[in-house]
């Protein structure tokens, strides 16, 4: 019986192991893939358009980047073991309009990216359960990560709707075209059956 009990704890704890090694890999690609997201929509206006604002109270792509960059930094810094909000952060500075072209643009959101991954590139699976603090409030490292991952993908998705609403009819979807659906399902479909992160293909979605 003791062994049995052994062999079921030792099954147990490879279980939730993998569980974890999974997890780390399915946000990791989610981070990325809205990484890609953004830049592609990016892509899709000219230099003049990235600082275009809406009215006075909007913001416009380039305050998005600069805020979605700042918080990185102070999120992912240091991530396990200081305060998520670090004290250098000067957040209100985020949203004034001081980048002046598209390059320092992309500089500061490749800052913000790059500091994302290698902090998240160090984190075992171990880490997953450790506890961190984000303007004084406990989170574990998963539940960290999920708010991250749910904060730019709300800022991403505004790059994209800004985007899209300057570039009008030379959009170019990010996703499956308007009434592409059934074709694009066709094809998916056609295909044998496989084990993939979605991710793997940015048009999967």
């Amino acid at each position: 019986m003791g062994s049995v009990k052994v062999k079921k704890t030792l099954g147990l704890i490879f279980y939730l192991k993998r569980m974890e090694e999974n997890y780390l890999m399915d946000i990791r690609k989610l981070f990325a893939y809205y990484k890609a997201l953004g830049e592609g929509a990016m892509q899709q206006v000219s230099e003049k358009d990235l600082f275009w604002q809406y009215d006075s109270n909007s913001n416009s792509i380039a305050i998005i980047v600069k805020h979605i960059s700042g918080n990185m930094l102070s999120r992912w810094t240091n991530f396990l073991s200081s305060d998520g909000e670090k004290k250098w952060r000067d957040r209100d500075s985020e949203f004034d309009y001081d980048l002046g072209s598209q390059k320092e643009l992309m500089g500061v959101w490749n800052k913000g990216w790059d500091c994302l991954f290698d902090a998240l590139d160090s984190l075992q699976p171990s880490d997953l359960q450790k506890i961190i603090y984000i303007r004084n409030t406990g989170h574990s490292v998963s539940e960290a990560l999920n708010r991250q991952l749910a904060h730019y993908a709300a800022h991403i998705g505004q790059i994209i709707f800004l985007s899209k609403m300057i570039s009008k009819e030379k959009w170019q979807s990010l996703s499956i075209p308007k009434g592409a659906s059934k074709d694009f399902n066709k094809v998916k479909f056609s295909k044998n059956t496989e084990n993939q992160h979605f991710t793997d293909d940015l048009t999967s979605s």
